[in-house]
């Protein structure tokens, strides 16, 4: 039977984490952030294996502590202006079994105050991995089209990230995909709202949103030639 795994406390939590973000306050408060936030996610993550395995047997839904799909609430803040320690946000990524190999895409899941969202897809790209997929779009076009041009996909989805203001070096201004071939980043999703991401109803939401994308992730996987 669907469960709800988060819960208003999981985002008071984040909420006091983004007015509160210092190393003090996260110590003293470390208990709710995994009563609250990390578990359920662990839990929800744990539950994703079986109907995951279903839209592919390559991709990996991760429920270790460290290392597995849930990323740290640690920010990374050597090279970075921004120097609180922590994101205010929860969020997971379930990724390819050859990630550590070849470029791969991904499925994602956000949870924050205000900025829920779920979508994939390959998020900046490296240059190598960005020309192959390039190539890839501008040789197989119809492809493409029937994964992300398709009504399901369009009634939900939005594109993210950037794109060049011009074609990229080598390809034809003409190409019929020539928007698709600027782009920088090749992810989309959609938002949703805290009460959805409370309720029995997220885990079929995840399901239904990661089959819609599928076609897309699949395509993304020829393109760097991972198997789907």
């Amino acid at each position: 039977m669907p469960r709800a795994y988060f819960s208003p406390a999981t985002f008071r939590f984040l909420k006091s984490l983004a007015r509160n973000n210092n190393r003090e306050w996260f110590q003293k408060h470390k208990a709710e952030y995994e009563r609250d936030v990390r578990d359920p996610f662990l839990e929800l993550i744990s539950d994703m294996q079986a109907p995951l395995a279903k839209i592919s047997a390559h991709f990996r839904a991760d429920p270790r502590k460290m290392g597995g799909s849930l990323f740290r609430i640690y920010r990374d803040t050597r090279f970075s202006n921004d120097k609180e320690p922590y994101k205010p946000w929860a969020s997971a990524r379930f990724f390819h079994e050859r990630r550590h190999e070849i470029p791969a895409p991904s499925f994602y899941l956000h949870i924050q105050p205000g900025d829920c969202f779920i979508g994939g897809g390959m998020w900046h790209p490296e240059p190598d991995a960005l020309k192959r997929l390039r190539a890839f779009l501008a040789d197989n076009p119809a492809a493409w089209k029937r994964a992300v041009h398709s009504k399901a996909f369009q009634e939900h989805f939005t594109f993210w990230g950037e794109s060049l203001t011009r074609p990229p070096r080598g390809f034809d201004p003409e190409h019929e995909l020539i928007e698709d071939l600027k782009r920088k980043d090749f992810a989309a999703g959609e938002q949703f709202d805290e009460a959805l991401a409370c309720s029995a109803e997220l885990l079929p939401f995840m399901v239904a949103s990661y089959k819609r994308l599928a076609p897309m992730i699949d395509y993304l996987c020829a393109a760097q030639e991972l198997e789907f």
